[in-house]
């Protein structure tokens, strides 16, 4: 995943702006909860590849040290933005592709 230059903390939304973007404020908050799930399953896929590489079936004297670097690892992992608040900036920011069913089709 991309380093983000975005804040970890969370900031307070205009409503007003999540409804604007796709007519409905719920239909909004859907999209984001979508996009974020996805951001996740990255992000953990991602740190589970990192970590695997320090996967070892015995014990040796290096232990220490992997531990040291998985430690460094799992912390940066820590520090990135949560998936909601990426998914909120790119739903705010127009990067977030979402398409509605014909609702013709149903019935």
């Amino acid at each position: 995943m991309k380093e983000q230059k975005l804040s970890p903390s969370a900031e307070a939304r205009n409503l007003k702006d999540l409804e604007a973007i796709s007519g409905n404020l719920y239909l909004s908050t859907v999209i984001i909860a979508k996009r974020s799930n996805q951001i996740s399953q990255q992000i953990k896929e991602e740190l589970s590849n990192k970590l695997s590489e320090f996967a070892s079936d015995h014990d040796n004297l290096e232990e220490v040290h992997e531990n040291r670097e998985q430690i460094e690892i799992s912390a940066m992992y820590e520090k990135m933005p949560k998936a909601t608040l990426v998914a909120t900036h790119e739903f705010l920011n127009d990067k977030v592709y979402y398409r509605l069913p014909d609702n013709e089709s149903e019935g």
